[in-house]
């Protein structure tokens, strides 16, 4: 079974005001969907600032639950294509900010992931976020507007975190 767990490996940036370890959770990405994010990653469209990965994942994860109907086109993904896969198929370990990780935990644990249903993982259901933007959109264009919006939305709530002190 595949936990979430605080990513000790990814640099913060604690004591200069800027991201935590515990601001980031590690989790795991089937390889067709790593592949296409390290494109994103490596495009030259990816500049002023250059994304890494935690950005764009949890960009297509922001972009499948800014809609309505996520947890239905998310478990219609897992229930026609992903199972369709190798359980076997090679994962990548990646990491993806906190306000993304609650929301795939969230569906994680709702009662679509529930008896009578099929149990899926977290690496599952974010392989199915990334597989949903590129089916969208190849260019990967919305993934870079959304990890620009993430960024200002994590901007905003460091700033008034801070200021709450």
């Amino acid at each position: 079974m595949l936990t979430a767990m605080p990513n000790t490996h990814f640099p913060g940036h604690s004591h200069a005001g800027g991201p935590d370890t515990s601001d980031v959770v590690e989790t795991r990405l089937w390889m067709e969907e790593h592949n296409w994010l390290y494109g994103l990653l490596r495009s030259s469209d990816n500049v002023a600032p250059t994304f890494r990965i935690p950005d764009l994942l949890s960009a297509c994860v922001a972009i499948i639950f800014s809609r309505d109907d996520a947890a239905e086109r998310i478990f219609g993904f897992l229930g026609t294509a992903l199972v369709m896969r190798s359980p076997t198929t090679p994962r990548r370990r990646e990491s993806l900010w906190r306000p993304q990780y609650e929301l795939l935990h969230d569906l994680q644990c709702s009662p679509a992931n529930r008896h009578p249903n099929p149990k899926f993982q977290l690496d599952q259901l974010t392989t199915s976020c990334v597989a949903l933007c590129q089916q969208e959109d190849e260019s990967g264009a919305a993934v870079l507007r959304q990890a620009r919006h993430n960024m200002v939305e994590r901007h905003s709530a460091a700033q008034g975190h801070r200021q709450r002190r």
